[in-house]
Order: C-alpha cells, then sequence, then structure tokens
C-alpha cells in the first residue's frame, strides 16, 4: 500500500495528518511519503485538493469529485463537524478498506 500526504506549508493542518498518519503507518509497517506542492500548476498535476490531501495508491479515498485543485487550506467532513484533518477512525477505516 502507497501512502502520500501532500500538503503546502502556509496551511498548518497537513502537520495533524501527517502525525495520525504516520502513527497508523508505523503501527501497520507502513511508510508514508510527503509531497510539497508549491505552485497552482504542481496542484493541478497532482489533483491536490488542498491542504493536506491523502491518497491511498494515488487515489483520494475522501474526495467527492466536485473539490477544486489548487493551494488551500482543506476541510474534512468528521463526526464533530468540518475539520483541517480526517479522524484516526476515519484514516483507520481508509487503510482497512
Amino acid at each position: 500500500m502507497k501512502l502520500e500526504l501532500l500538503y503546502f506549508d502556509d496551511c498548518p493542518n497537513w502537520k495533524v495528518a501527517a502525525e495520525r498518519l504516520d502513527g497508523l503507518a508505523r503501527g501497520r509497517g507502513l511508510t508514508m511519503e510527503r509531497r510539497l506542492v508549491t505552485t497552482p500548476e504542481q496542484a493541478e498535476a497532482a489533483r491536490f485538493r488542498g491542504s493536506p490531501t491523502i491518497l491511498v495508491n494515488g487515489q483520494d479515498p475522501f474526495a467527492s469529485g466536485d473539490e477544486l485543485f489548487g493551494l488551500s487550506c482543506r476541510l474534512y467532513q468528521t463526526p464533530d463537524g468540518p475539520s483541517g484533518s480526517p479522524t484516526i477512525d476515519q484514516l483507520e477505516a481508509v487503510l482497512d478498506a
């Protein structure tokens, strides 16, 4: 399983997602790659829906399909409302699928 975290530095939400995903990946014997996105062109090419974007085997499991690509902070719908990162439970569900 290939895990990637795409992010840009101007949005601090990626750090929470990285910490959560790193812990889950280590517990499963997986590694997570981080990829910095710095230009609108890179965002478009990577299908970057905002920071953080999590890819599992190259797919964004949290995408609904209508998000715009670009350098912005991303919000995730969680049981507690909108958040800058998926919950640990949401990430576990994605990794178990």
